[in-house]
């Protein structure tokens, strides 16, 4: 089996997790400047075996598109296009980071470290996947 790769995009940053070859487990991988994105994917793909990606789709509470949307479109839209061989597909991320920094205060992590943006995105990602898992019943 391939691994699945799930992204938390942002203007500036985003964050991404990843599941065991197996599929069994979902785990922080890295934050990466979003600029450097697609190059890092296309890198980390190279060297991995990649069954498909999962990236966080930003909804308003009213169901409506977030204004991160039209970035996260035209991202998509690029991936598909380069990369055809590797699906990438949507999936809702409402609360991720809200269910982040619980899990930051759950894990006892002191408030300078809760302030790292970057861990936040992270650890967003790897909710993002592991939802993502238990929606397919692999999780």
């Amino acid at each position: 089996m391939a691994r699945i790769l799930s992204i938390d995009y942002g203007q500036k940053r985003t964050g991404l997790a990843v599941t065991d070859p197996l599929q069994l487990i979902a785990g922080g991988l890295a934050t990466v400047a979003t600029s450097e994105l697609f190059d890092w994917l296309k890198d980390y793909i190279s060297r991995e075996e990649v069954e498909r990606i999962v990236i966080g789709e930003p909804k308003q509470m009213n169901g409506q598109a977030s204004e991160n949307m039209a970035r996260i479109q035209q991202f998509v839209n690029r991936w598909k296009k380069a990369m055809p061989q590797v699906p990438i597909e949507y999936f809702d991320e409402r609360f991720t980071s809200v269910l982040a920094h619980q899990a930051m205060l759950d894990g006892g992590l002191r408030k300078k470290a809760r302030q790292n943006k970057a861990l936040v995105d992270e650890i967003s990602a790897t909710i993002i996947l592991e939802d993502y898992m238990r929606s397919q019943k692999k999780y």
